[in-house]
């Protein structure tokens, strides 16, 4: 890096925890710590709301997908606008209405406090593990960039942005998620366009397109059904439906986003412009991600993305005649997809055969590098970050970099804010001092944001070679959100529901998407559906064990 991306990363991240702290003034009282005086404009919380779930995850390891697998990721998404509107209908106006500061705090009032603690510490359990995950993505691009032990860098990503949150609370959350996002889209923006005008000539946008879909890495739509393959549009309608049902519906993180909005109306608008924007938003970076693939069409991408690795590979002399031959298969790569894109399509096959030939090679590489270095090594989310500090010009390398730390401070700091939150009024205000005055509960939110500051930083030690970061984070979510959705379920629709069998019914849904995920295929996205489903189906049985006697008053 030059001084000049020097400069703009460095003024970029003193402003952004100077205008968080700035936010103090704001954070006195409790319902201005956690929920900003139910105050904000819904383009504010519909920012936030895109902000929390486009962290520098989706930056670095969507882009890192699309280079790998191509466009079908988007997939994912296609149940999202269908939540956003049964969420828009059912869950906002009620949460409204009950003027809680948690999701979970109305299953005390439905069921009893054993449900509402179970639910609340299932949510702080897979919110603190996705949280790791997100700190882990800026901190591979700072520990390439700089040089720097990946723990140390770990945890001064994480605990820089656990400052602003910790004293601005929800307030500076949601306001400098506003700003992170413009600059998210500017910087992005400007890569796309480096991108297509560093394509060599002669080749044009549509040529390097029809490369890629040549070998499927512009296909969007699988229509088989099969649980065990990871993307197709029945796990996005279905799983993806469950798994962000639960997600906008039950995760604290999102529920407090819209919380904070003036009027049940405007909590509405925010959920609709995050499921009309959102698809078109992914489809832009997991673009990118294709492009940066046929960028290396024409230019050879290094065998290995982690500059770190291949150093250490190289002292190997066996690794340099794997390098030989990797260059010579980019080579051959190179000739054949000029040839398809600029002569004639009868090159097709021939461009196919070169780039399955280019991929055996670099295979042979990432084997290499796991048996010798590290068993647990994923090249992935070392993808885009390597590319644009190998091949963005001055001072646009700092602008991505400042955009990357925007989508992770964003989503880190909601994060933790909404940890916070469930951790003082679901926990501390409930069961250990139900009384006291705003400013001791503002002063425990803000000690709460440090200590899960420090536990996101410890998971994300561990989650930087987990896989792709963006299935990662997924994963963890898939775990539990279809089983507290199904918790919500119980709690709004069956009526017949009782305490007891929403507990244990959280318990068995829980144990069967652990089951599942050890015993079985299933991909994780159909974890959600299992998830919710069990829960519900026990729920409702466990419940008619319940007698007239103990069912609560309004129910006998």
């Amino acid at each position: 890096m030059k001084l000049l991306d020097w400069a703009i990363v460095i003024a970029y991240l003193t402003y952004v925890i100077w205008d968080g702290i700035r936010m103090t003034k704001h954070s006195g009282s409790k319902e201005g710590y956690f929920l900003a005086n139910r105050s904000l404009p819904w383009w504010a919380v519909g920012l936030s709301v895109m902000a929390t779930q486009l962290s520098a995850i989706t930056l670095v390891g969507t882009t890192g997908q699309a280079y790998t697998d191509g466009m079908r990721f988007i997939q994912f998404y296609y149940g999202l606008p269908f939540a956003m509107i049964i969420l828009c209908v059912t869950v906002v106006p009620f949460f409204h209405r009950a003027q809680v500061f948690t999701a979970y705090e109305y299953l005390e009032k439905r069921f009893d406090v054993k449900v509402r603690t179970l639910t609340s510490f299932f949510f702080l359990i897979s919110r603190g593990l996705g949280v790791g995950t997100i700190i882990s993505a800026p901190s591979i691009v700072l520990s390439i960039v700089f040089g720097w032990n990946l723990i140390f860098t770990i945890f001064a990503i994480g605990m820089s942005t656990t400052v602003y949150t910790v004293f601005g609370g929800v307030q500076a959350v949601t306001w400098t998620d506003v700003k992170q996002m413009f600059i998210i889209f500017f910087g992005m923006g400007v890569c796309l366009l480096i991108i297509l005008w560093s394509f060599p000539a002669g080749v044009s946008v549509a040529d390097g397109l029809y490369l890629a879909g040549s070998l499927g890495k512009l296909d969007t739509v699988d229509t088989s059904f099969n649980l065990q393959e990871k993307y197709t549009i029945w796990s996005g309608l279905i799983g993806g439906l469950f798994l962000m049902l639960g997600y906008f519906g039950c995760d604290q993180s999102q529920v407090q986003r819209f919380l904070t909005a003036k009027s049940v109306d405007e909590g509405r608008t925010s959920l609709l412009m995050s499921a009309f924007l959102k698809i078109p938003m992914q489809f832009f970076i997991l673009l990118i991600g294709v492009l940066v693939f046929v960028f290396y069409q024409f230019t050879a991408p290094p065998i290995v993305f982690n500059v770190h690795e291949v150093a250490k590979a190289e002292q190997n002399p066996q690794f340099q005649v794997i390098q030989q031959n990797y260059q010579n298969a980019f080579n051959e790569r190179r000739e054949a997809a000029i040839k398809f894109s600029t002569e004639s399509t009868e090159f097709r096959q021939n461009y196919i055969e070169a780039d399955k030939k280019f991929n055996a090679h670099r295979k042979e590489a990432l084997k290499f590098v796991r048996e010798t270095s590290d068993a647990k090594f994923n090249d992935v989310n070392y993808v885009f970050p390597t590319f644009v500090l190998q091949h963005m010009p001055m001072g646009v390398i700092g602008l991505i970099i400042a955009a990357i730390f925007a989508a992770a401070m964003s989503s880190i700091a909601a994060e933790l804010n909404a940890l916070a939150t469930a951790t003082t009024i679901d926990f501390y205000r409930r069961l250990f001092k139900p009384e006291a005055t705003d400013r001791h509960y503002v002063a425990v939110g803000r000690i709460s944001t440090f200590i899960w500051g420090i536990f996101a930083c410890i998971v994300a030690i561990f989650a930087t070679n987990l896989g792709s970061l963006i299935e990662v984070v997924n994963k963890f979510g898939s775990f539990f959100y279809g089983s507290l959705l199904g918790v919500f379920v119980l709690a709004f629709i069956v009526k017949r529901a009782r305490a007891r069998g929403a507990f244990f019914g959280l318990l068995f849904g829980i144990a069967s998407v652990w089951i599942a995920s050890l015993y079985t295929n299933i991909e994780f996205l159909w974890f959600n559906v299992i998830g919710c489903l069990v829960t519900v189906l026990f729920g409702y049985l466990i419940s008619l064990t319940v007698k007239g006697e103990d069912l609560p008053a309004d129910a006998q």
